[in-house]
């Protein structure tokens, strides 16, 4: 069989062809993430907009009263819905209420149905007419995640200038939730040159890109992905990871896995953490997290706060508390962080040293296994 010529195209035009590939699968890959975006931002403006109308005109309304959200999210769990427990329905109806012109962008077939909609008393008092014209570009510019953070926010006029900004800069979730914490409405409100700190505040700011959309807790659960599907940050930390936990697993120790990835609410906030075991010996959960990069402080502050969460949230009677194990790298060189919190029972942490991985034994594992990947 004969071996693939070389292309016959230049140089030049071999390379053209190249960057136009790769510009239509960025363009693609973006079009996707628009379109998965605003399926997602649709469906819960009309979860929220089927609530509201239920409460005003549902003929049982009364029969649930505030029972409503709580019995809605266990029936909509039992049919095998994610992410829609009486927390996330509350903010759904929020949703709803803060921006009712989104139903300027909906066809009429997305609000048609029994039931489906309020009075028109009702949507013309809740409409805003200035703002009519931008729900189309609310909805296909900004995630659900987006104007989740915008719905918290005090005032329409706060709102309004995020949005703007937002839309300006094309803020990341993260940026915009940066910005609204460093009360950048506030200072833009007192600054005498607002241009310049505006100048500033887009000059670093992290840019949504097609990836985050699909790492958003949201989106990932809508089209039914697990954590570990879209939360690996890069082929060395995934090679470590996989490594990380047969390694574990074959120590015979007493490390029973858990959960890869596993997702933990803290406020309004997701965060992941990279493997968490049950150890049978020990009767306590240790999360490990790793960090493809060398030590830092921040590190062990991160761990803390998933150990002092599962204290608090996930021991049940019996359990030791838990421990958080940090395995840092940066090319050859290791560091490992055992982080035992408050631990004060000295059997216990007797024990502990003696049930768990050695440190050293820990830092050949990583060093070995960072060399094979080529970090």
């Amino acid at each position: 069989m004969n071996k693939p010529s070389a292309p016959s195209a230049t140089p030049g035009d071999f390379d053209a062809l190249v960057s136009a590939i790769v510009r239509i699968h960025g363009q693609s890959q973006a079009l996707a993430a628009k379109a998965v975006n605003t399926s997602l931002t649709v469906r819960n403006w009309l979860i929220g907009h089927r609530i509201v109308a239920f409460e005003q005109q549902g003929k049982d309304r009364a029969a649930y009263g505030e029972r409503l959200l709580p019995a809605l999210a266990q029936r909509l769990a039992a049919a095998g819905l994610k992410r829609v427990d009486a927390r996330e329905l509350r903010r759904f109806r929020l949703f709803y209420s803060v921006y009712p012109q989104i139903r300027e962008a909906l066809s009429p077939e997305w609000l048609a149905g029994p039931g489906a909609a309020a009075s028109p008393a009702a949507l013309a008092a809740q409409s805003d007419p200035k703002r009519e014209s931008a729900s189309p570009v609310l909805i296909h510019h900004l995630s659900f995640s987006h104007l989740a953070e915008l719905c918290d926010l005090p005032d329409d006029t706060q709102r309004r200038f995020y949005e703007v900004e937002c839309l300006r800069g094309n803020w990341s979730v993260r940026e915009l939730r940066r910005q609204i914490d460093s009360l950048y409405y506030q200072r833009s409100g007192l600054s005498k040159d607002k241009a310049q700190l505006s100048a500033l505040a887009h000059a670093a700011a992290d840019t949504l890109q097609p990836a985050h959309v699909i790492r958003d807790p949201y989106v990932f659960e809508f089209l039914g992905l697990r954590s570990r599907d879209v939360m690996a940050e890069s082929d060395l930390e995934d090679a470590l990871l996989d490594r990380l936990q047969d390694f574990l697993l074959e120590l015979g120790h007493g490390f029973c896995f858990e959960a890869r990835q596993k997702r933990i609410l803290i406020g309004d906030e997701h965060f992941f953490i990279d493997l968490v075991f049950y150890h049978r010996i020990l009767k306590c959960h240790v999360l490990v997290e790793l960090k493809t990069d060398a030590f830092r402080h921040e590190h062990l502050g991160q761990l803390n706060t998933y150990v002092a969460y599962y204290k608090k949230h996930q021991m049940t009677p019996g359990d030791q508390p838990p421990i958080g194990i940090l395995l840092c790298t940066r090319k050859n060189d290791a560091l490992v962080e055992f982080a035992l919190g408050d631990l004060n029972n000295q059997v216990f942490v007797s024990r502990y040293a003696v049930e768990l991985p050695r440190k050293e034994e820990m830092e050949r594992f990583i060093t070995q296994i960072s060399q094979e990947a080529g970090a």
